[in-house]
């Protein structure tokens, strides 16, 4: 009797079967050149070779550790559950942002006939894309109206993970450092803050396309409490963004993104 007493009252390791834990923290994010196709009535025309980048909040007890705005910076959560000894899957959604870089210089192909100064048929032409500049000899490009284009509330990446755990040291019996391995796959849920054309916005999240990556971290935790640091490589597909309140207008781009994670938790 005792004896099974002491069995079922055994306690669950941190990497074991029937473990659950929990995160939040922030990212980095950086991101290929892409290529995005922009398209609606009157208008069909892609930039090529996009460059963007992340727009991390500047570092302060406010937003990050605000209840009331901790959703504001590029954040982290998810929730995980052992299936198996060194083995989990996890779900929870990377809220990173994309923000086409401002005075850069880009080509565009296509054309555009919706009565502006922008209209006319483009072969791999220079278009100057940033918050000013002047029109070129043809009066087609460079005017900065033309295009504003970013996912920043947010490139919301909802996804499902399959992770390996593996210790690599326990420097005492309560502080253990450990490795991580895993790969995940998920849908994009943007919500894009584009101008095309002097268009209004669409301002709503839409299930954009999809997404998948593969990671490795290293976790540091101290009886159930954890610090994790990751490094996450993967690719983003997205062929149907909203971009203005027309359903008919819409855009598509894929490109590839490194994103570096600071996260901290709680097994239980």
């Amino acid at each position: 009797m005792s004896t099974n007493l002491i069995a079922e009252e055994k306690e669950v390791g941190i990497h074991e079967k029937g473990s659950f834990y929990a995160f939040w923290g922030w990212n980095r994010g950086y991101y290929s050149k892409s290529d995005v196709h922009f398209r609606g009535e009157n208008y069909d025309f892609t930039i090529n070779d996009m460059t963007a980048s992340d727009r991390p909040s500047a570092v302060g007890i406010h937003p990050y550790l605000n209840p009331l705005g901790m959703t504001l910076p590029q954040t982290n959560f998810k929730v995980g559950y052992f299936i198996a000894d060194h083995y989990a899957i996890s779900f929870g959604v990377d809220h990173m942002k994309y923000v086409m870089d401002q005075e850069q210089t880009a080509q565009i192909d296509g054309y555009i006939n919706v009565g502006s100064i922008h209209d006319g048929t483009y072969n791999n032409e220079g278009v100057y894309l940033g918050n000013r500049g002047e029109p070129n000899d043809d009066h087609k490009l460079g005017v900065p109206t033309l295009l504003a284009f970013e996912h920043t509330d947010g490139l919301n990446y909802i996804n499902i993970e399959l992770n390996r755990f593996d210790e690599l040291h326990a420097v005492t019996p309560s502080f253990r450092i450990s490795r991580i391995l895993g790969a995940g796959v998920g849908g994009m849920l943007p919500r894009t803050n584009a101008t095309i054309l002097g268009n209004d916005r669409h301002d709503q999240f839409h299930f954009a396309g999809w997404g998948t990556h593969v990671k490795a971290g290293i976790e540091f935790s101290y009886n159930k409490l954890f610090f994790r640091s990751e490094l996450k490589f993967g690719y983003i597909d997205m062929q149907d963004i909203r971009t203005t309140k027309f359903t008919a207008d819409k855009a598509s781009q894929h490109f590839t993104f490194t994103e570096w994670n600071i996260l901290f938790g709680s097994y239980f």
